[in-house]
């Protein structure tokens, strides 16, 4: 079994484990009583210096622990004073050591829009996002099958998120562009082996349709990093391990200044 369905796996298993506690249908009649999700491609929509989405990350299965962050709502409102335009916020427990509790924390704190990164593939986690406070959801393409995929992207938009569809290859890009994905991210990171290919998204933005959001994934530690990806055609970048590992507000004041004029 691949890194990546692993984690699905045990992300699956996790959420059926919090249905027992907590049923569908109390889990939607929470969703519904929320306040209707941002439209995150407003926030995410291409402007003259590299919109970003900045990562409330713990830890990673290819680096472990990487910052202890109590309090993930002060840590997001540290990103956005900086200039994030959305915050990532990491759900899964076991590896990256986050919690649905953490988004709603950073949603009630935050006045942009927030993201559920997460291995999700059934609509229980989708119903959840929504009543975590999710205005996103993402959905790894290598994750799900073609029906799955097209299950859960529709769910996401019936409840008034936005989903942030991730491609690894050509195909998953055509895959994403076909759902009509509003945004779509590709991520430098291969999430079978967590190897890392810095030249991906160079490769594949081109296959992203005219109107879609662009957004790169993985491999920033510095301003020259998120140039690159800007020159390659990107709208946004998503940054984590570079944010909580040094200063967000200055890292991120440094990436967006970074791209004017580009």
């Amino acid at each position: 079994m691949s890194l990546l369905a692993d984690l699905t796996t045990g992300a699956v298993e996790d959420a059926e484990s919090r249905r027992a506690q907590r049923p569908l249908a109390e889990v939607e009649r929470i969703a519904e009583e929320r306040s209707p999700a941002l439209d995150a491609t407003e926030f995410l929509a291409r402007t003259e210096t590299i919109r970003v989405i900045a990562e409330v990350k713990r830890a990673s299965p290819s680096r472990g622990d990487l910052a202890a962050i109590p309090d993930p709502s002060h840590q997001a409102s540290l990103y956005e004073s900086g200039g994030a335009a959305a915050i990532s916020v990491l759900t899964e427990g076991r590896r990256f050591k986050g919690s649905l509790a953490d988004l709603t924390a950073v949603k009630e704190r935050v006045g942009v829009p927030v993201l559920r990164k997460d291995f999700v593939a059934t609509p229980y986690q989708v119903a959840e996002a929504r009543a975590a406070g999710a205005d996103m959801v993402l959905l790894i393409v290598a994750a799900l099958e073609r029906r799955q995929l097209a299950e859960l992207f529709g769910l996401i938009v019936e409840m008034g998120m936005t989903p942030l569809v991730e491609a690894h290859t050509a195909d998953e890009v055509s895959i994403a562009a076909d759902l009509g994905a509003p945004i779509i991210g590709v991520n430098a990171r291969d999430l079978s082996d967590f190897s890392l290919d810095r030249e991906l998204f160079a490769r594949l933005a081109s296959g992203i349709p005219e109107g879609t959001i662009r957004v790169a994934e993985s491999a920033v530690s510095t301003p020259d990093d998120v140039v690159r990806y800007r020159r390659d055609g990107a709208d946004a970048v998503l940054i984590g391990e570079a944010l909580v590992t040094g200063d967000p507000v200055r890292s991120l004041r440094s990436f967006i200044s970074a791209t004017e004029g580009i």
